[in-house]
C-alpha cells in the first residue's frame, strides 16, 4: 500500500524489518535468525518514486505517528527520491525496507516488547538544503528515534547539522571524511571514510596491475568538486605519493558536467597507465563513453557512486566490461542475504542498499541493547558495542565498531569489476570471488 501527499513529492511509510543478528558485548553473541523472502504488502516499485521527477521539496506527507500509539518505533529515512540522485535514493530505500521487514517479521524489537520498526521515508530531493529541512521536520513532527540517510555526502553533511542540533542519532553510509571529522556526537558512519576509499581505489588495482606485469607508473585523477569527490581524490593523491606513482592529471569538474570532452582531451595527452574518476552515474557514464568512443582504452577504476549499479552497465553496454571500482561492500560476498533483494526488486543488491540495511540492522541491535528509545541510551549503545553477524557482518572487515568520532573502525574497502551483467569482487584476495582482469594498456 502507498499514499500520495498533496504536494508534488511522494512520500511513503513502510513497516519493515531484518533478521535478528548477533551483537558482541563483553564476548557474548547471538545466532542470526533465518532471512524471510516474502514480499511486503508495502513494497513500492522504482517507477513510483522516479515519477516524482525533479520536483522541488514540498511539505511532505509522512506516515502516521504509530509510536504515539505505544507500539511502534519511528525511524526516519531521508534519501533523494527525486533529482539527479533519485535512483540511489530508491536503491537505499529498498535496502532499508527489506531489512525492516525482516526485523518485524522476526518479532520486532524484543527489548521493547516486540515493538515494530515504523519507517517514515521522506524525499530530500538532491539538494542539501532540502535534506536539512526534511530532517528537521521528521524530528519535530514525527518523534523519530534516529534517522538513516542521506546517501550523497553533501546531503548527509547538511542532514547531520539538523540531527546534531536536536540530539538525534544519524546513521549513514556516506563517504566524506567530514561526516565524522567535525566532532559531532550523534553521527555514525558504517563504512570507511572517503580518503580510505581513495587509498584502496589505487592500492588494490596497483597490486592487480603489478601481478599482470603492467605496473602503474602514472595515473590520471578526475573528480567532481563535491564533498565526496574532493575527499576521495585526496586519498588517491596521498596513496600515489606513498607508492611512488606519478599523478599526471589531477582535475576537478562540476557535478552534472554537460560536456566532458575537455577532460577527455586532457586525459589523452597524459598517456597515463590508468584513470581514476570519482563521480556519480551520469558523469561517470559520459566520461567512459567518450573515452571509449575516442579509442582511449586505458583501464578505468571508478570511485563507487555511479560505477557500481546496474544502470551503469545498462547505459554503457560493452564499454562497461572490465571497468573496476572501489566499493564499501558487494552483493556477491553474502548471497544468502542479498539474493532476497534481487528476488523482490528485480536487480542485484547495490552497495548503498546493503549499507543502508546495515544502518538499520545496527540501530535495531542498539535498541535491543539499550531497551530504550532515549537518545542518550541509544547513543551509548551504538558507541560501546561491536555489531556482528547478519547485515552488520556483510561489511568487509567483519562488522561495525564505532570509534569516538562515530567512524566504523572495522570497515575495509574492496575492489569490484564488471563481468557481463555481474559486478564481482576481485580484491583483496581473502574476499575475492573472481580473479581480476587487467585489460587495456
Amino acid at each position: 500500500m502507498h499514499r500520495k501527499g498533496k504536494g508534488p513529492t511522494d512520500f511513503a511509510d513502510a513497516r519493515s524489518a531484518s533478521q535478528e543478528n548477533s551483537v558482541s558485548k563483553k564476548g557474548e553473541t547471538k545466532s542470526p535468525a533465518s532471512t524471510p523472502k516474502g514480499l511486503s504488502r508495502l513494497a513500492l516499485n522504482r517507477r513510483h518514486f522516479l515519477a516524482a521527477g525533479a520536483a522541488t521539496l514540498a511539505t511532505p506527507y509522512l506516515s502516521k505517528v504509530a509510536r504515539a500509539q505505544g507500539s511502534d518505533v519511528n525511524v526516519g529515512v531521508v534519501v533523494p527520491l527525486s533529482g539527479a540522485n533519485a535512483q540511489f535514493g530508491v536503491n537505499s530505500r529498498n535496502g532499508i525496507q527489506l531489512a525492516a521487514d525482516q526485523i518485524n517479521d522476526n518479532g520486532g524489537i524484543k527489548a521493547l516488547g516486540g515493538a515494530k520498526i515504523n519507517l517514515i521515508i521522506a524525499d530530500s530531493t538532491s539538494t542539501p538544503t532540502n535534506a536539512a529541512t526534511v530532517g528537521q521536520r521528521l524530528i519535530a513532527q514525527q518523534n523519530v528515534v534516529a534517522i538513516l540517510g542521506a546517501y550523497a555526502s553533501s546531503l548527509s553533511l547538511a542532514l547531520s547539522e539538523a540531527t546534531e542540533r536536536r540530539d538525534v542519532p544519524l546513521l549513514t553510509m556516506s563517504f566524506s571524511d567530514m561526516i565524522t571529522g567535525r566532532g559531532f556526537k550523534n553521527v555514525f558512519q558504517v563504512i570507511s571514510k572517503a580518503t580510505t576509499m581513495g587509498a584502496a581505489q589505487l592500492r588494490g588495482p596497483a597490486g592487480v596491475a603489478e601481478k599482470a606485469g603492467k605496473p602503474l607508473k602514472s595515473i590520471a585523477i578526475m573528480y567532481e568538486d563535491t564533498a565526496f569527490g574532493t575527499s576521495q581524490a585526496g586519498g588517491l593523491r596521498e596513496t600515489a605519493a606513498e607508492l611512488g606513482i606519478e599523478v599526471v592529471m589531477d582535475e576537478a569538474y562540476p557535478l552534472g558536467i554537460t560536456d566532458v570532452t575537455p577532460l577527455i582531451n586532457q586525459l589523452r595527452g597524459t598517456n597515463a597507465d590508468a584513470v581514476f574518476p570519482c563521480s556519480y552515474l551520469n558523469d561517470g557514464v559520459q566520461i567512459i563513453r567518450t573515452m571509449r568512443q575516442q579509442g582511449i582504452d586505458m583501464p578505468v577504476i571508478g570511485g563507487a557512486g555511479g560505477y557500481v549499479i546496474p544502470d551503469f552497465r545498462a547505459a554503457l553496454g560493452e564499454y562497461a566490461e572490465n571497468v573496476f571500482s572501489v566499493a564499501p561492500s558487494n552483493y556477491d560476498l553474502a548471497p544468502e542475504l542479498t539474493d532476497p533483494f534481487k528476488e523482490r526488486f528485480g536487480y542485484f543488491m547495490v552497495h548503498e542498499a546493503i549499507e543502508h540495511a546495515v544502518c538499520l540492522d545496527v540501530l535495531a541491535k542498539a535498541l535491543e541493547i539499550s531497551g530504550d528509545t532515549d537518545s542518550d541510551a541509544l547513543r551509548e549503545a551504538l558507541r560501546n558495542n561491536r555489531f556482528e553477524g547478519g547485515w552488520a557482518g556483510i561489511i568487509p572487515g567483519g562488522g561495525v565498531d564505532f570509534d569516538e568520532t562515530g567512524l566504523n573502525t572495522l570497515a575495509k574497502p574492496i575492489i569490484v569489476q564488471w563481468r557481463g551483467e555481474d559486478l564481482v569482487t576481485v580484491w583483496p584476495d581473502d574476499v575475492a570471488t573472481k580473479e581480476a582482469v587487467w585489460a587495456g594498456k
